[in-house]
């Protein structure tokens, strides 16, 4: 089995807290060595500042290639292609282009009223803007708001018609939900990369929130277990050989790349790349 390439997601930092962990999240997977990191937005937006500093004091300090989460919440047009601009100028042409969560307390998506209507639009933007690597957003199980069955593929199959490069799943907890979407997407014509997106669980509670609110199916195998592991103490161990096995599968069914939402939580998605294979390539004296 050939050792996959790796890609790590976080989110910026809101406070003091929140900066020191996000700084040792990067010392600790940095030496990995991934293909790229990217940044988040906050829901509806909320973090556009903080994201925007985020990508560019990774890019500076450690040397990494940043992709910046740009959506389309609550800004118009044209304050959106001009963060985009603000990327470029500082040398970060990669954007995961998504059309957000709903802002506020909205239960749902409404766009702004100078503003781009859904994902496809803002891709198109994007392209005709400027030279970007766009990743966009897909959803293996389907997403809450999918009006039909396949919906999922036909939007992911506009997205690629309108400029992105490729794909980025949202996670899932059994190899055959990827492939099975793998599989409709290429009977659909799609030809772009679809990465797997990794959550290795820390914890139980909010990866069950998280799985809820984007439609990821929860196995019936996978409650009793973790109810059993935390009762032992064990949930770590159990989040790690779970994220393992996956990753493995996905490997073993031609999969090269893995992507993973570390929470800016990084020491399970260490174990897990270091199960798989994957072992720092650079000193940590070496990385910022």
């Amino acid at each position: 089995m050939k050792t996959p390439s790796v890609s790590f997601e976080f989110f910026p930092p809101k406070d003091l807290e929140g900066s020191f962990r996000l700084w040792e999240t990067l010392h600790t997977l940095a030496p990995l060595s991934p293909s790229y990191v990217s940044v988040t937005y906050g829901a509806g937006g909320t973090t556009r500042a903080l994201t925007h500093e985020a990508v560019t004091t990774i890019g500076q300090h450690f040397g990494l290639n940043v992709a910046a989460h740009l959506t389309c919440v609550d800004a118009s047009r044209e304050e959106t292609l001009a963060i985009a601009k603000s990327y470029a100028d500082a040398g970060v042409t990669e954007i995961v282009a998504l059309r957000g969560d709903p802002a506020g307390n909205a239960k749902e998506f409404e766009p702004h009223a100078d503003g781009f209507a859904s994902s496809v639009e803002l891709i198109a933007a994007l392209k005709e803007a400027g030279d970007f690597h766009i990743r966009v957003g897909a959803y293996p199980d389907p997403h809450p708001e999918a009006a039909y069955d396949g919906a999922d593929v036909d939007w992911l199959k506009r997205k690629i018609d309108a400029g992105a490069d490729e794909a980025i799943t949202q996670f899932f907890f059994e190899a055959d939900t990827f492939f099975r979407f793998r599989d409709r997407c290429a009977a659909a014509g799609i030809d772009a990369p679809i990465i797997p997106g990794i959550l290795p669980i820390a914890s139980w509670k909010g990866a069950q929130r998280f799985a809820a609110r984007c439609g990821a199916t929860i196995p019936d195998w996978l409650p009793p277990m973790f109810e059993t592991a935390i009762r032992d103490g064990r949930e770590d161990l159990l989040a790690v050989c779970i994220a393992t096995e996956l990753c493995t599968e996905l490997l073993e069914g031609g999969v090269g790349h893995l992507h993973f939402y570390t929470l800016n939580r990084p020491d399970l998605t260490r174990e897990v790349c270091t199960a798989l294979g994957i072992v720092p390539k650079v000193a940590l004296s070496e990385v910022a």
